[in-house]
């Protein structure tokens, strides 16, 4: 077993290398890559858990999206950013639900929680186009920082419906403590590692130290937070904002900070890969004809949710200084894609659940076709609406 997996990860690492020598669309040629290689008996024989999803890509996934991040700029599209991801997230996974629960006859419960989790977005794909063809900055930080956040807002909202559905108390006054203690303690307990961490690292100018005390911010602020009923996707994006924005001014040395950057670089790379090999294969060994329907149907679904979540909301923001134009709202609707986040809350749901099995199923082909359509139209979309820098 032991041989196999090795073989296994040896085979979609060079399989990475190749794609990445060979197209700039990264994600999208894992996914054929994955598809090819899941047709080959006996080639991919790493299962893509929830374990493996949650405990071991989506913290450097996380942790390296916010590192980049700039805290003047996400600070001063705060207000903008809360206002998609959070409200964003409710109306979406409302529409989402309603759909699922009349057309498909979707437990209320099963249709609320795949609208949930479906509602999260990965903005790796988009951000790999905006590099290709260079946009304005201020869009691809409005993409990004908005796509963290709806992560941290739908994990939380995913763990809420989950106590309910287990049969845990619903009532206003639980459900509120549940979120104060999921949001608010995944952000204290986030900053709180972090800021330990980089304590320790202000003592030190050795590179490989600084490396690691990074590796454990990431990953300690992520599985404690979880640990303690806590938002491991807020705590994780916490750490980073700090570790990038405050760690540069001393705590990281300057010559370690070429060398954290790259660290992470590679292992955003590294656990991208994996994962959209993974999805390509598990596409390959699914029986088309039975979920196709479905599929469709949530696909549809999916893309109704972003509309009303993203345009109304955006009028909000129309008399005030944030204001987002037209052309950025079409980029943010058609690039909410799906990824990593909402195929580990698929995973993570219980037996108990009645269209557990089917939502998984569906998830991944959301997944599959956000990753492939709307990335791969995506840049057309840009050049189509003049957003591209010359």
């Amino acid at each position: 077993m032991a041989d196999g997996t090795a073989t296994t990860l040896g085979l979609i690492l060079l399989t990475a290398s190749l794609v990445a020598m060979l197209t700039r669309r990264l994600s999208i040629g894992l996914v054929a890559a994955g598809y090819g290689l899941g047709f080959l008996p006996q080639v991919l024989t790493i299962p893509l858990s929830r374990d493996l999803v949650f405990s071991v890509f989506l913290p450097p996934l996380i942790f390296e999206a916010a590192l980049q991040l700039k805290w003047r700029a996400f600070r001063r599209e705060l207000p903008a950013t809360l206002l998609l991801a959070f409200p964003g997230v409710v109306i979406a996974t409302g529409a989402v639900a309603l759909g699922v629960h009349f057309l498909l006859d979707w437990s209320w419960i099963g249709a609320a929680l795949f609208g949930i989790l479906i509602a999260a977005t990965d903005p790796v794909s988009v951000i790999a186009a905006f590099k290709e063809i260079q946009v304005e900055e201020r869009l691809s930080l409005l993409v990004e920082s908005e796509s963290l956040l709806n992560d941290g807002a739908a994990a939380v909202g995913f763990g809420v419906l989950i106590v309910v559905a287990a049969g845990g108390s619903s009532s206003a006054l639980m459900i509120a403590g549940s979120l104060a203690w999921t949001i608010v303690g995944g952000i204290v307990l986030g900053g709180l590692i972090a800021a330990l961490l980089l304590l320790v690292a202000w003592r030190t100018d050795d590179h490989l130290v600084e490396i690691t005390l990074t590796t454990i911010a990431a990953y300690g602020s992520f599985l404690l937070a979880e640990h303690f009923g806590m938002s491991g996707v807020l705590a994780s994006l916490t750490a980073g904002l700090l570790v990038g924005n405050v760690g540069w001014r001393g705590a990281i040395s300057e010559h370690g900070r070429d060398h954290v950057l790259s660290f992470w670089q590679y292992a955003a790379f590294l656990a991208n890969s994996v994962i959209f090999i993974l999805i390509g294969g598990h596409e390959a060994t699914q029986p088309f004809a039975f979920f196709s329907g479905a599929a469709v149907v949530a696909i549809i679904l999916v893309l109704i949710g972003r509309v009303l979540a993203i345009y109304p909301l955006c009028l909000l923001l129309f008399p005030t200084p944030l204001r987002i134009g037209l052309r950025y709202q079409h980029v943010l609707v058609w690039g909410g894609l799906r990824g990593a986040l909402a195929l580990a809350l698929a995973l993570a749901l219980p037996d108990s659940i009645p269209e557990r099995q089917e939502i998984i199923v569906v998830a991944f082909a959301v997944v599959a076709f956000s990753i492939v359509v709307q990335g791969l139209t995506m840049p057309w979309l840009i050049r189509r609406l003049g957003l591209q820098l010359r």
